[in-house]
């Protein structure tokens, strides 16, 4: 009995150091891959529309594959009128993560009818934790932690932004 009990935790460990090495091989490729200079990112401005006004942030686009890998990896600072818009076309389920991310983050999940669908208020730095949004979102947001809270946004707001011309 004793041995099976040493064999079976053995081959937990196995599986759990599996699991983590596979996680920390895709935290390390994103952290190896080739980092954009986020002035090289899109920008343009979205607005939430909160009951009191108008709430405008400057965002950077990621709109490609590598762009939305990187997000606000490696950002030690964001200031609370900017983040960045994460489009999802088509509508999907978003999962994201904080690996390499040194600050928190607020996500908003906006649903294809344009409004606030999900927040995720102060996401944890360098959390492995899968953040999902649940249902198909057409964007995830990223703005600064504690900002959602503090300008009063909330689930059923309206979110709007006009997407660049590409150059």
């Amino acid at each position: 009995m004793t041995k099976g009990l040493s064999t079976l935790r053995a081959a937990v460990a196995l599986l759990a150091g599996g699991l983590l090495g596979g996680l920390l091989s895709v935290a390390g490729r994103a952290q190896s891959m080739p980092l954009e200079n986020l002035d090289h990112f899109p920008r343009t401005i979205l607005v939430v529309q909160a009951p009191r006004h108008p709430c405008r942030f400057k965002v950077w686009i990621a709109d490609t594959p590598a762009r939305q890998i990187q997000g606000l990896m490696f950002v030690r600072d964001l200031p609370a009128s900017e983040g960045m818009l994460f489009p999802m076309d088509p509508p999907r389920v978003a999962k994201f993560w904080m690996a390499n991310t040194y600050i928190p983050l607020d996500m908003l999940f906006v649903a294809p009818d344009g409004r606030i669908e999900k927040i995720k208020a102060e996401a944890k730095p360098f959390s492995l934790k899968t953040i999902s949004s649940g249902a198909p979102v057409e964007a995830v947001i990223e703005i600064r932690g504690g900002e959602a809270r503090k300008l009063g946004l909330a689930v059923g707001q309206r979110v709007r932004w006009s997407t660049p011309r590409l150059k």
